[in-house]
């Protein structure tokens, strides 16, 4: 399986999640929506030196994999691509941030702790924005922002963005076999050809989108999206699951409770 083929199998996989009968999958979209804007905004008040407190919020993804009964190895697998980009943004701290903490006569850098504290938030904030997308359409999703009142014209663009992103790379999936065929002994793609290839994309990409919204006009879009599936009522539920995390939340940013845990079971 190519490359473009895999990416393609692996988005009809998140949209299969997404859909499936779990507990978490059932709460309201805008309670989930909500409530990892939230998490994202705690994890990142954390001070730079804060590990500790960091590593505390572990316990939101954590929870959410097993009531979602989601696979944590093919989660890590589909996010190969993010996980290294974000751990990479803080490999240079230590070089920047020369100052040191003395605990308990050991010497420790203040660059690899703010290292490690940045590296723990980008995870964990990719990690609960994941855990959004696999448990929650893309349709409900957009369903939720429209009754945040964010504008129809950005909401509808998120979403043809993501139904069409598989169409799009079928189309460069079509045009790299088609080279290939005519290039059999060659490895990869010549370097001279990569402005006719992406032309031919462009142009398939724009003749693509104009018979797209000759069907969509021809089907009664009024250039606003409408949520066709059933209408997601709050209950009880939902919001008993949005104030346990909240206290969770709030609880696990204004006092120490992973050093405090340590030193009760530590002195035991």
């Amino acid at each position: 399986m190519s490359k473009i083929k895999k990416a393609i199998h692996e988005i009809h996989e998140m949209d299969s999640l997404s859909e499936r009968n779990q507990w978490v999958n059932q709460l309201h979209p805008l309670v989930k929506f909500i409530l990892t804007v939230v998490y994202i905004a705690v994890v990142v008040s954390f001070p730079k030196y804060d590990v500790a407190g960091v590593m505390g919020m572990m316990v939101y993804p954590v929870v959410v994999f097993l009531l979602a009964d989601l696979s944590f190895c093919k989660s890590l697998e589909r996010l190969r691509i993010v996980l290294p980009l974000v751990c990479f943004i803080g490999v240079f701290n230590p070089f920047f941030d020369q100052n040191y903490f003395v605990i308990n006569n050991v010497r420790i850098s203040a660059g690899v702790l703010s290292m490690i504290t940045l590296i723990l938030k980008g995870i964990f904030s990719v990690l609960a924005s994941y855990l959004l997308i696999a448990t929650t359409s893309i349709e409900k999703i957009c369903y939720a922002l429209r009754y945040l009142h964010v504008p129809k014209a950005i909401v509808t663009q998120i979403m043809l963005m993501y139904r069409y992103i598989t169409v799009l790379l079928e189309e460069v999936e079509r045009i790299m076999q088609a080279y290939m065929l005519r290039a059999p002994g060659q490895r990869g793609i010549h370097y001279k050809v990569w402005g006719t290839l992406v032309g031919q994309l462009l142009l398939k990409s724009v003749d693509r989108a104009n018979a797209v919204y000759e069907s969509m006009l021809l089907r009664g879009f009024c250039g606003e999206y409408q949520y066709m599936g059933e209408k997601v009522a709050f209950q009880w539920k939902d919001i008993c699951y949005f104030l346990v995390w909240c206290v969770v939340f709030l609880v696990f940013r204004r006092y120490p409770v992973v050093l405090l845990a340590g030193s009760i079971f530590g002195g035991v």
